[in-house]
């Protein structure tokens, strides 16, 4: 009886924590709240002192970075984050989003004073960054003292928030989804004041593959096609 209650009381942690229409298996079947009754306060937000980053303002060479923002091809619509949403979503609370709804992620690789994105290759295929042409996305609920950009080594611009570089995730199908949440254990959903939302926090888990490239074949790299099996990558 002990091993089915605790295992009803992990079901219920689970359901309380994770994205509606989640996969349990892309949690490790069990979820660690960082705060009790997370469903039931969809506001509620991790302990300060757990979220705050040690750099109280945006760091002032955040545009700085490796590249050269000379050479920066042009982006395409699709390609071009144009705006940033302070909003709150079920069992999480506050997150931002893009233009489409999805939610943004920082990750714990990077760097954000200054900003640093060392997220690329099939990584970036995975965690796409939050690009833009001109560094003026249209902000609500976003103070513009924390928004800025770093130069990627292709000589794209990505956005930052207090100094980190922002994206989305490919797990994530639908606006407001956050499966990207404790993936490997060094990436997570970003505040409107870049620090991380900590209010759920799912086992870790691994990332899902890479899109498929169709040019690639079955084979090689992002051969495992966009599939919610977790992969070995280590980003």
């Amino acid at each position: 009886m002990t091993v089915v209650g605790a295992a009803i009381a992990a079901a219920f942690a689970l359901q309380g924590c994770a994205p509606t229409g989640y996969n349990a298996a892309d949690y490790g079947n069990a979820a660690e709240p960082a705060a009790e009754n997370v469903a039931a306060t969809a506001g509620a937000t991790a302990d300060p002192a757990a979220t705050a980053d040690p750099v109280a303002e945006a760091d002032p060479n955040a545009t700085e970075g490796p590249g050269d923002p000379n050479a920066a091809p042009e982006l395409s619509a699709e390609e071009s984050t144009d705006s940033l949403t302070g909003t709150k979503v079920a069992r999480m609370g506050k997150v931002v989003v893009n233009d489409e709804g999805f939610v943004l992620y920082r990750f714990d690789k990077d760097g954000n004073n200054p900003a640093k994105s060392n997220c690329v290759g099939d990584c970036a295929e995975t965690w796409p960054p939050a690009l833009t042409d001109d560094g003026k996305p249209t902000l609500k609920g976003v103070d513009s003292k924390l928004v800025g950009t770093v130069a990627r080594a292709d000589g794209t611009k990505q956005l930052t928030l207090k100094g980190w570089p922002l994206y989305t995730y490919v797990g994530d199908k639908k606006p407001g989804a956050w499966k990207g949440q404790n993936v490997n254990g060094t990436w997570f959903v970003i505040q409107p004041d870049g620090a991380k939302n900590l209010t759920c926090l799912p086992k870790v888990s691994k990332p899902v593959a890479p899109p498929k490239d169709d040019s690639a074949g079955d084979s090689g790299a992002g051969s495992g096609g966009d599939s919610d099996a977790g992969s070995d990558y280590s980003y």
